[in-house]
């Protein structure tokens, strides 16, 4: 039989999943981009090790935090440079990588790199041809180790929340908002000195409400047309029948139920 936590945490995960929006897994996001991965709740770093260049104090592919971004929506819009008045297109896309657990709030990419690319340039230049970017982010030094954080370690592994935002117009509407997919960061993470510094990175974490108030708050269904032809279209990826809290939902959804899961 169930304790009462651990119904309660099943709901919570239930209730999470169900706002992911996750279709033959991809995660539609409150926004035009969907994520082919990472998946939630995955434990990262560490995994199959492959160098990358020749010397053996280059990182390898396991020292990244790697996130695949479909940003035409499965091909329903197109590529940068869109068309002049365009209904539906990207503005820009940042990420950062931030827990109330830990405390920290790193920035991934907020447009423009910083000196080794420890945080990364505009998402939507990158593979100029491609439909899916792959963003491949440096983990920093605080988060190397094996398995969870230990107490007195000065570690800043654990529980994260990879924090795409998304700057955008849809269907003739200016939209912005926060999509948070929650991942752990237990797997190995070895020492490297080509590893950029946490501090450098980190910055400060805003409330939950202050991070709700930025946002847009609606859902898109999954499957639903964008309106890509100047006015044209049926318009019909967001209305009233589609409404959600998606900002409030996923982010304390996720965090209470990474609490229970913890506490449990």
């Amino acid at each position: 039989m169930f304790c009462y936590h651990e119904i309660l945490a099943l709901s919570l995960l239930g209730r999470a999943v169900t706002a992911q929006q996750i279709v033959n897994g991809q995660i539609y996001t409150p926004g035009i981009a969907i994520v082919d991965a990472p998946q939630p709740n995955t434990p990262l770093g560490g995994g199959e090790s492959s160098l990358v260049g020749s010397s053996p104090s280059l990182l390898t592919v396991t020292d990244f935090l790697q996130v695949a971004l479909d940003v035409t929506s499965d091909g329903q819009l197109q590529l940068p440079p869109y068309p002049s008045n365009s209904p539906t297109e990207i503005y820009n896309i940042t990420i950062f990588l931030s827990s109330y657990t830990t405390g920290k709030n790193f920035t991934i990419s907020n447009g423009t790199a910083t000196a080794g690319n420890a945080s990364l340039g505009e998402i939507m230049e990158q593979e100029p041809s491609s439909t899916v970017k792959h963003v491949n982010w440096v983990w920093p030094d605080c988060l190397v180790g094996n398995g969870p954080a230990l107490s007195g370690d000065n570690s800043s592994r654990g529980a994260y929340n990879i924090s795409i935002r998304q700057n955008f117009k849809l269907n003739g509407t200016n939209m912005y908002t926060i999509f948070d997919l929650p991942i752990e960061v237990t797997n190995e993470i070895s020492a490297n000195d080509s590893r950029p510094s946490c501090n450098s990175l980190n910055n400060n974490l805003l409330t939950q409400n202050a991070l709700n108030a930025s946002a847009n708050n609606f859902s898109r269904i999954p499957g639903s047309a964008l309106d890509t032809s100047n006015g044209k279209g049926s318009g019909s990826g967001i209305g009233a029948g589609s409404m959600v809290e998606w900002r409030t939902a996923v982010h304390w959804i996720w965090i209470a139920s990474f609490t229970l899961m913890f506490a449990l």
